[in-house]
């Protein structure tokens, strides 16, 4: 594994707001590829920051940007205090989703390296709605969704399946087979909305796993859903972003 460094960036957004990420890459050497991590609603928090510090050690550039900069720069919530994160989801719109995504994109693409260095996202949660979105408007190769709440709709949102006739790149979706947050009728609904778009795409349920079951900080992590599902990304990611 590389040796990596890491720092906090700061990032320009068109609506005139600022955006910090957390950047992490290879001590040495040219990147493998490039990859944005999009949080939880918990924030960029030592898990996020994990995550991204695993991809800078298989030799990506990986950034984290700050979802909640307009409501909570700095923001890292507790696990289980979803009070106290629920009013800055609420607070995002899609909008906002997609310029943040495409500041983080952009500010990616100039620091990784030659144009030719493909760049993949991935994100969880709030995140893994954000990957989809940002498949549908940024020229990513790949992009990942681990129980992305709100592509499908719910009682909080219209959802964004409206945007799968968009996506540009194949898509990875994890669910948690026990998840009660994200019901089976929602991640059948995103597949068939995929499989009518006629985007490429992967569908993953562990039957046995709950809704975080990727995050080893929460009561719900199932630590053989994630070996799996780690294993299922890094093939993922190598078949798509070969240059």
């Amino acid at each position: 594994m590389a040796e990596i460094r890491t720092d906090w960036v700061n990032l320009q957004i068109t609506d005139g707001t600022a955006m910090r990420g957390y950047f992490a890459r290879p001590q040495e050497g040219d990147p493998r590829a490039g990859i944005l991590v999009f949080q939880e609603a918990f924030g960029v928090n030592a898990h996020i920051r994990d995550v991204t510090e695993r991809f800078a050690r298989e030799g990506y550039h990986a950034l984290a940007p700050e979802l909640f900069h307009r409501t909570a720069p700095g923001f890292e919530g507790a696990y289980g205090n979803f009070e106290g994160v629920m009013p800055h989801v609420r607070a995002l719109k899609e909008q906002d989703l997609d310029a943040d995504a495409r500041a983080a994109y952009v500010w990616l693409r100039a620091n990784v390296g030659a144009p030719e260095i493909p760049i993949a996202c991935i994100g969880f949660c709030l995140g893994g709605r954000v990957s989809f979105l940002a498949n549908s408007t940024l020229p990513v190769r790949a992009a990942i969704s681990f129980y992305g709440a709100g592509i499908a709709p719910n009682p909080m949102t219209p959802g964004s399946l409206n945007r799968a006739r968009d996506l540009k790149a194949p898509q990875l979706f994890f669910w948690g087979g026990l998840d009660k947050h994200i019901r089976p009728e929602q991640t059948q609904s995103v597949a068939e909305a995929l499989r009518k778009a006629g985007k490429p795409f992967v569908n993953v349920e562990f039957a046995d796993a709950d809704h975080g079951f990727f995050c080893d900080a929460r009561p719900s992590y199932n630590p053989g859903a994630a070996h799996q599902a780690w294993a299922l990304t890094r093939a993922f990611l190598n078949c798509h972003l070969r240059t």
